[in-house]
């Protein structure tokens, strides 16, 4: 293996196939690469960003929101409540699997097709819950509405991806990022007071029509994307073949999980998750205890600070790096390593989650009050700002790491973080109980620890680390 050093600009190529994008297939103009992006106007572009962060929203609104009505529901179907529960796992893994399939056939049949084909099951689904007889009905159709709507975060990020150059990449990621993020802290708002003012089948019903509605806006507002030439059913018309229906292996993606450096950022940004999973899962027992809430309404109200946070979060952390990567290059004298993007994750995986959710846990055992409960939600905003300030950077890097695979290895990636994520949420509630609720956090805290130390390494040997496997990343390599 060669210790040279291996650095790619912006301005090269970043592989053979977008080569012939940029020369031969590209949008009319001068030729050059900026043809491609100067293809949509500015305003096209945030209607663009903001269908999608409504895409990336959507799964994350579905599961939250269904975690309140559970004892409603369970109550209704005369299942127990750990029964119904089972359709939250069955959710994830239908995200999860849902998002390999979609991300593949949008590398074939481009990013628009896809997003209107995931939106009908989705549709269905609702529909389908809300009129469940019994349980097995109600985790079949929980099942077709998450399958329906995961290619949202995945689909999103690459569509980001396609339509803003290098530098602007980030800041559009904020946007699309905190958007769809804030799903993840209003959805149990909106679940917790469907559940108690209303009833979970009309909250069903509500998710139905909402998804009818975001598919008629996607029908008419949002154009295809993928760059000229570089879907599969381009390359086929190009090699003159008849064929149109493509089956694509939906496991392929998960062998880019074979690099290291996407192993150690997925990790990473995980743990960064997993502390608001601790703040939030288990927030009726914590806050609710503590602070004497018992409505469902307020306990789901004490989520929006994380919201709000990961909006702020996600604002600030897409410009800051993109400020870092063009600070970065100039040093370079324009020459582009991509882990100057990773920069940008050092003070919320450093400072701001592992400090917030150490306090938060510290003022919900000891500090009463009101003074502990104004703490505590500070706490949460805090948590949220610097889980974005993570995740952000860290989904930038991906799509500009992974090039015009960036659909398809933010869904294996995505795939990686649920199946981490899942026993890690498990154990939240247990752990509590055995360890305390200080102890419990304080371990959070120092799982977000080591995955700033991933971020370390990455952005220390990422050059080291690309080289040792190549899974297709958008690079290209020069001696220095």
């Amino acid at each position: 293996m060669s210790s040279q050093k291996h650095m790619a600009t912006e301005e090269t190529p970043l592989r053979a196939d977008d080569q012939q994008l940029i020369n031969g297939n590209g949008y009319s103009g001068d030729g050059g690469e900026r043809d491609v992006y100067a293809h949509f106007s500015r305003s096209e572009k945030r209607i663009i960003v903001t269908l999608v962060s409504l895409a990336g929203l959507v799964p994350l609104f579905v599961g939250g929101s269904f975690v309140p009505s559970i004892p409603q529901i369970a109550k209704d179907l005369q299942a127990s409540g750990a029964v119904v529960s089972l359709a939250v796992s069955l959710a994830v893994f239908a995200n999860a699997s849902g998002g390999l399939v979609w991300s593949g056939y949008a590398s074939v049949y481009g990013r628009r097709p896809v997003c209107l084909w995931g939106m009908p099951l989705m549709v269905l689904g609702s529909f389908g819950s809300a009129y469940s007889a019994n349980v097995i009905a109600l985790l079949f159709w929980r099942f077709i509405q998450a399958f329906g709507c995961s290619g949202g975060m995945s689909i999103g990020a690459a569509v980001i991806g396609d339509i803003y150059r290098l530098e602007e990449r980030g800041s559009a990621m904020g946007s699309f990022f905190g958007a769809s993020l804030f799903g993840l802290a209003a959805a149990p708002l909106a679940g917790g007071t469907a559940a108690e003012y209303w009833s979970w089948r009309g909250f069903q019903v509500a998710l139905g029509v909402w998804g009818l509605i975001q598919m008629g806006l996607m029908y008419w507002f949002l154009p295809e994307t993928a760059h000229p030439g570089t879907r599969g059913i381009d390359r086929l018309k190009d090699e003159g073949s008849r064929k149109r229906l493509v089956l694509v292996n939906p496991f392929r993606s998960l062998g880019m999980l074979r690099s290291p450096i996407l192993i150690l950022v997925t990790v990473a940004n995980t743990f960064a998750l997993s502390t608001d999973y601790v703040l939030l899962v288990p927030i009726a027992y914590t806050v609710g205890t503590q602070y004497n809430i018992k409505s469902e309404t307020l306990i789901g109200a004490c989520f929006l600070p994380n919201g709000l946070g990961n909006i702020f979060g996600a604002y600030i952390s897409g410009r800051l790096s993109d400020i870092l990567v063009k600070t970065w290059r100039a040093k370079r004298n324009g020459v582009w390593c991509p882990e100057d993007r990773l920069r940008g994750v050092y003070i919320g995986a450093s400072y701001l989650i592992p400090l917030s959710v150490s306090l938060a846990g510290l003022a919900m055992a000891y500090v009463g009050g009101t003074s502990g409960l104004i703490i505590t939600l500070i706490c949460l905003f805090t948590n949220g700002v610097g889980v974005d300030m993570v995740l952000t950077p860290n989904g930038s890097y991906i799509v500009d790491l992974m090039g015009l695979q960036s659909a398809e290895a933010m869904a294996a990636l995505t795939a990686l973080r649920s199946l981490l994520l899942a026993p890690l949420s498990a154990l939240i509630v247990p752990s509590i109980e055995l360890l305390g609720i200080v102890a419990t956090n304080v371990l959070a805290a120092l799982l977000a620890l080591i995955g700033y130390s991933f971020f370390w390494l990455t952005i220390r040997y990422g050059n080291q680390m690309r080289a040792y496997v190549d899974v297709g990343y958008a690079t290209v390599e020069h001696s220095m």
